[in-house]
């Protein structure tokens, strides 16, 4: 199965599936001598584990990561570091009804029709528990890159945004909701709305914005490698994402050039930043900033019409345990690609200077 490795210098490669023994990766390029803080890991992946609040899927996972090579005395070596993250509150059988059914929006006929084989339990290699190795890929790609700090955030659930730019935000403040909106009064308002949803045995989705700052000049190498493209390529690799935009995005699409054009100051940074931080397909120094867009989760705790594997229009009731609105855990995950994305062109961008 091809499509599981991601990068050129700074490689990721994941493994594993939703109701396997274990998740997993292998980190390849990843420069010797780091100091690791294996604090800074595990945070983020109890950032992104389920069971972590009540708006969120109850599977219990602790998703501790155990680091089989690559590190040595805390330190990076420079070898590839392999890692695996056992799956340890599997409950297979929430599953058994629909071995015989295609879920709607779901991956579970498209993977059958195309491999002739598909693992039902969870969705397997399709489900969002694969990313469980994304945020540990990122968490060590973010310290490769100390100083560049990557900030993200739910800015909307369903029809509720937060009505500031994130210049007026506090991203310290991110981590104080279950929501993770760095805004008291809508992060409120998001919760309430969720635990609505839930209660309803429904899902709704929102859209999570992400900011990149002290960026260096010059990450991003045209013309089919732009900084953005790649961006755009990392977020629409994460599960259950519709959409992606940077800088001002498909509201440019309005504008006159006379509005959109960044002018300069005299030591080079611009007046505005609608480039996003962006021009060229390289990186200018400004803040880069972009919006994800994330689709409702497909299983619902209600009953909706499924096809079966005869062909036959069935009736079928989702149970288990599932996410009401997946932008709260998705946080990370969207931190972790960006991560990797500007690990692997700051690396590629030294490389070059040498």
């Amino acid at each position: 199965m091809a499509g599981n490795t991601f990068g050129r210098l700074f490689k990721v490669m994941t493994f594993g599936e939703s109701h396997g023994e274990a998740l997993g990766g292998i980190i390849d390029g990843c420069p010797p001598g780091i100091d690791l803080d294996f604090d800074a890991i595990r945070n983020e992946m109890q950032r992104r584990k389920p069971g972590q609040s009540a708006i969120v899927t109850q599977r219990k996972e602790e998703d501790e990561v155990q680091f089989l090579s690559g590190i040595f005395e805390g330190k990076t070596t420079g070898t590839p570091i392999g890692f695996v993250i056992p799956n340890t509150n599997q409950k297979s059988d929430d599953y058994s009804d629909i071995k015989d059914t295609y879920r709607p929006s779901h991956a579970d006929y498209v993977y059958e029709k195309k491999y002739g084989i598909r693992d039902y339990r969870g969705g397997g290699r399709s489900s969002a528990r694969e990313t469980a190795s994304r945020v540990v890929a990122g968490a060590i790609a973010k310290q490769v890159i100390p100083d560049i700090k990557i900030n993200a955030f739910v800015s909307s659930v369903g029809e509720i945004f937060i009505d500031k730019p994130y210049q007026d935000l506090d991203f310290s403040l991110t981590e104080s909701n279950p929501v993770r909106c760095p805004d008291a009064a809508s992060a409120a308002k998001m919760e309430e709305y969720i635990r609505q949803i839930r209660k309803e045995g429904d899902t709704v989705g929102g859209t999570i914005t992400c900011v990149i700052q002290n960026v260096p000049i010059g990450l991003g190498e045209p013309v089919f490698d732009k900084l953005h493209a790649e961006l755009g390529k990392a977020m629409l690799s994460i599960n259950a994402v519709k959409g992606f935009e940077y800088g001002s995005g498909f509201c440019g699409a309005k504008m006159k050039g006379s509005d959109h054009n960044d002018l300069y100051n005299p030591d080079g940074t611009t007046k505005s930043n609608l480039s996003g931080g962006i021009q060229g397909g390289i990186s200018n120094g400004m803040d880069i900033y972009f919006r994800v867009a994330f689709k409702p989760v497909a299983t619902l705790i209600q009953k909706q019409e499924v096809l079966d594997n005869l062909g036959n229009i069935v009736e079928l009731q989702g149970k288990g345990r599932h996410d009401p609105c997946v932008v709260p855990r998705a946080v990370p995950i969207v931190e972790a690609m960006a991560a990797l994305v500007i690990a692997d062109f700051y690396l590629l961008l030294n490389n070059v200077k040498k």
